[in-house]
């Protein structure tokens, strides 16, 4: 029997309520050739259903995964759980509802083709996407550069963004800016990984976006990380407070201002609001709440690496 060829790459999976997408997802990855050296699944789930509990059990007996028990659930905590515990030179963060092609690990680990190279982002297609072969990457400079990237972009490039659903790290980089801000508070954490890929463009390094390295999103209803609540009529501060508190974390500038002003006012010019007016005070409350409570988490510093060791089991 051949010996199956591993890469010096550890792949994290944070998960919470997922059961058979989960499964799936481990299957697949195990079956890539080459593999990965390693797959950690940072399991925030209270609960299992019986078979994937017994399936996550014999595959971490057997040393296919390392299966992490964490109490709380927070995708950035999980992440840095995740970033501590490899023990790879690269560290790929996955999502745990994916579909991925033959040779993805490969792509993502031949996408470091220099030392400047700390970060590839792979392609990210939703839901009903294709990729957009069409779509020319405009390089952008200033603070916000990239924000708004296309991921389900058909060519390679430069950027200085990436989304931690498929996000390959050099490890030794991401630990030396001390991993996710986990002032990102779940369940949305919105920016949690735009906000650590520009700390690292900062620290000297380079994003490179792969499309070969893709996956396709399922977007399980079921579990995740993710509010299931609709933010078009929720009072909840919880949809926006990671958008402010980003902005503020980049440095108040004019280009940053407009950013933090300009948000309220774009999230009521809906066709939603406009059919719904009554719905607009209930959101604009929402907003200055978020914006509250961005402005106490800039005041209170950010949170990098948890080090609390009695929480994973």
């Amino acid at each position: 029997m051949v010996e199956q060829r591993k890469i010096p790459l550890a792949v994290v999976i944070p998960t919470y309520g997922r059961e058979k997408v989960l499964l799936e997802t481990i299957n697949q990855l195990l079956r890539q050739e080459p593999a990965a050296a390693e797959i950690l699944i940072i399991d925030q789930t209270i609960s299992h259903e019986q078979d994937t509990d017994t399936k996550l059990g014999l595959w971490h007996a057997e040393g296919m995964i390392r299966w992490i028990r964490v109490d709380q659930p927070s995708q950035p905590v999980a992440l840095n759980i995740g970033l501590r515990k490899a023990t790879q030179p690269f560290v790929l963060f996955l999502d745990d509802d994916i579909r991925i092609d033959e040779g993805f690990v490969e792509a993502h680990y031949n996408a470091f083709e220099s030392e400047e190279i700390w970060v590839a982002a792979g392609q990210v297609l939703q839901l009903e996407e294709v990729e957009d072969h069409g779509y020319v990457h405009q390089p952008e400079t200033g603070t916000l550069a990239d924000v708004n990237f296309v991921f389900r972009s058909g060519r390679k490039t430069f950027i200085e963004n990436g989304m931690s659903g498929n996000l390959c790290v050099r490890r030794e980089h991401a630990l030396q800016i001390r991993g996710f801000d986990e002032n990102f508070i779940p369940p949305v954490s919105y920016r949690f990984d735009n906000e650590f890929c520009k700390r690292l463009c900062r620290a000297g390094g380079k994003i490179v976006f792969e499309p070969k390295a893709r996956i396709y999103h399922l977007r399980v209803k079921q579990g995740g990380t993710r509010t299931n609540s609709n933010h078009m009529t929720s009072i909840s501060p919880e949809h926006g407070v990671g958008d402010y508190y980003f902005a503020f974390r980049l440095g108040l500038s004019s280009e940053t201002l407009y950013y933090i002003l300009r948000r309220p006012f774009r999230e009521v010019r809906t066709k939603f609001h406009l059919r719904h007016p009554w719905w607009i005070p209930v959101k604009l409350v929402g907003e200055f709440l978020a914006l509250f409570l961005a402005l106490l988490l800039l005041f209170r510093g950010p949170r990098y690496l948890h080090e609390a060791e009695n929480d994973i089991h």
